[in-house]
């Protein structure tokens, strides 16, 4: 008899954790493949980090072969699933086109930028979901600084010193704190330029981290305000335009980045399968299999999947779910097998962790309230834990950051034709926590 097989469709914080759990659990007595767009697994949280020069873009880029061991990993774009004949269909990094057969199908592909029908949006915005989104941030920030001390027009210094960001939720606000100190570190190198970038940070929300705590809100409010980010409550864009933008109160600042931080949805794939959803995301139970089919898991953002701690509803989407969830269908897999018993999805909230550079952070580990230097450590702490690799790379370039200058060149591996804000889909959630 051949081995089962077990394909797991992302790898992201649930693809990942569920290859991982299923190998050990396993044992070599199931063949188990990964199918990804990429090669690695992405570390999203440290992305911020990443478009301010503090990490290196590789060290949030974990390696799939290496790391998953006893795991076939395959390099495709999933487009089709059979689901009565239990194969999957894929199209290739050059074009060809293939096919893999199941015993077991676990997805987990993940989520895209959320768009909103805003005018100029899609043309003059960019999303900030995976590396070459953080790359090209990073370039065309130093461009623009560049560019501003070159202009001789302050109108066209202050459109190149002003970024925009839209949403203040977990990402929109680090990126704004990472940026305003990133782009202070840029100006202080060039004495000709004399005026200070402005970063703005809007959102419809009635306070900054909506989702989070009070506590933990106001700790971000105010680290940003008081590092000279004009926070905007209430407030988006109403129109894009090469000029600038718009906003809903109808005021017009001129600028040339637009950085689109405002959610995510459901990867548009899970709405091809036919299958039931709710808010797009596609309905498993609590052992997190596909009612009729219960062979197929989802988990992730990708999976509406009831919050048993709140009945009625389905877990947000955050790494910290995604993560477990993964490791969850990995023992519910086995189980199918004969290996264990399987378990439904309950979670506990350990708490959330928010860096905003510097030594700035907000943090509240098992409902423990933080800031400051206390805050980062845990952040940081939380972070080398939660990585699957890379952790004493990471640890170094952050030791590096905090006594050499801060190197900063455009490197120009990611023109803007190559992040368009609609074709944003890497497969992993955006909060992490």
């Amino acid at each position: 008899m051949t081995k089962p097989r077990v394909v797991i469709v992302g790898a992201g914080f649930a693809g990942y954790h569920a290859a991982k759990t299923l190998s050990r659990l396993a044992r070599g007595r199931a063949e188990i493949v990964v199918l990804n767009s990429t090669d690695y697994f992405l570390y999203l949280p440290l992305l911020p980090e990443v478009a301010a020069g503090v990490v290196e873009p590789t060290r949030i880029s974990v390696p799939l072969t290496g790391t998953l061991d006893g795991v076939r990993v395959v390099i495709g774009e999933a487009d089709h699933v059979d689901l009565q004949n239990r194969w999957i269909g894929f199209r290739q990094p050059e074009g060809d086109r293939n096919r893999l057969a199941y015993d077991r199908l676990v997805l987990a592909v993940g989520s895209v930028n959320k768009l909103l029908p805003i005018p100029g949006v899609t043309q003059y915005a960019h999303g900030f979901r995976g590396l070459p989104e953080a790359l090209y941030l990073h370039d065309h920030v130093i461009r623009q600084i560049e560019l501003a001390e070159q202009a001789e027009d302050p109108a066209e210094q202050e459109a190149r010193s002003t970024f925009v960001v839209v949403g203040a939720g977990y990402t929109g606000t680090e990126v704004a704190a990472h940026g305003q100190l990133f782009t202070d570190r840029l100006v202080a190198q060039r004495p000709r330029l004399k005026i200070r970038p402005r970063w703005l940070l809007l959102d419809v929300a009635p306070r900054v981290l909506p989702e989070m705590s009070q506590r933990m809100s106001g700790t971000a409010d105010r680290v940003l305000r008081r590092r000279g980010v004009d926070v905007r409550l209430g407030t988006s864009v109403a129109v894009a335009t090469a000029d600038g933008v718009t906003l809903t109160d109808g005021d017009f600042v001129p600028t040339c980045t637009l950085v689109w931080c405002v959610g995510v949805r459901p990867d548009p794939f899970v709405a091809d399968l036919g299958l039931r959803t709710e808010r797009g995301r596609l309905v498993v139970d609590e052992f997190l299999t596909v009612p009729g089919f219960p062979e197929v898991y989802a988990c992730g953002d990708a999976a509406a999947v009831p919050d048993l701690t709140r009945p009625g509803q389905i877990c947000t989407m955050t790494a910290q779910h995604a993560q477990r969830q993964g490791t969850l269908v990995a023992r519910n897999i086995a189980a199918s097998y004969g290996k264990g018993r399987r378990r439904p999805y309950k979670h506990h909230e350990l708490g959330w962790v928010v860096d905003l550079g510097g030594k700035d952070a907000a943090a509240n580990p098992l409902n423990v309230p933080l800031s400051g230097l206390p805050a980062k450590a845990v952040t940081r702490g939380y972070h080398l834990l939660a990585m699957p690799g890379n952790r004493a790379r990471v640890g170094a370039d952050w030791l590096l950051d905090a006594v050499l200058p801060r190197p900063a060149v455009q490197l120009g591996l990611v023109p803007a034709n190559s992040v368009p804000l609609e074709s944003s889909s890497p497969e992993v959630p955006v909060h992490a926590r």
